[in-house]
């Protein structure tokens, strides 16, 4: 099984799989509505507008496992994301993303090594994962912005191959 067929739920519980992006280069981040790191929102949406006539989508994916950060129903993730950052980018429903109940969509992009060689758990809110229509990963952690260097050049590096 490859990344793109692992069964996925969007926030209003519909089934989605990244195979619904196959042509895309995805950002896909665990987010949440009550982080310190939650106004990175605004620099996800930012991309999200920036590049997505040129085959590029954000998707976040809301987790309630740090620190109890994401405590809202999928109407309520929904509401605040769209009224508070004018989130237009596709939502995925509430997820685990380490622990025993671990997605198995993070079983597989936790294997994968951030800049630094460290591979495993999520860290944190908003830790980044940048995929190509390809299938290659690349990792970032939380406090990586949305908008840093390094993430708009593997965005623009994906988009141009």
């Amino acid at each position: 099984m490859t990344l793109r067929d692992i069964p996925l739920r969007t926030l209003t519980g519909d089934a989605t799989s990244l195979a619904d992006f196959a042509d895309k280069t995805v950002l896909l981040v665990n987010v949440a509505s009550k982080c310190g790191l939650t106004p990175q929102y605004a620099g996800l949406e930012r991309l999200q507008k920036q590049y997505e006539d040129r085959g590029f989508t954000v998707l976040g994916v809301p987790c309630n496992q740090f620190a109890g950060q994401e405590p809202g129903s999928a109407e309520e993730i929904q509401t605040f994301c769209s009224t508070t950052y004018g989130v237009s980018f596709p939502l995925l429903e509430k997820t685990d993303v380490n622990g025993d109940d671990r997605h198995a969509l993070y079983a597989e992009l936790t294997k994968v090594a951030d800049a630094e060689g460290e591979a495993g758990d999520i860290q944190w809110n908003f830790e980044k994962f940048l995929i190509s229509p390809q299938g290659e990963v690349t990792r970032f952690r939380p406090r990586v912005e949305p908008d840093a260097p390094e993430v708009v050049a593997a965005i623009e590096a994906r988009l141009s191959a």
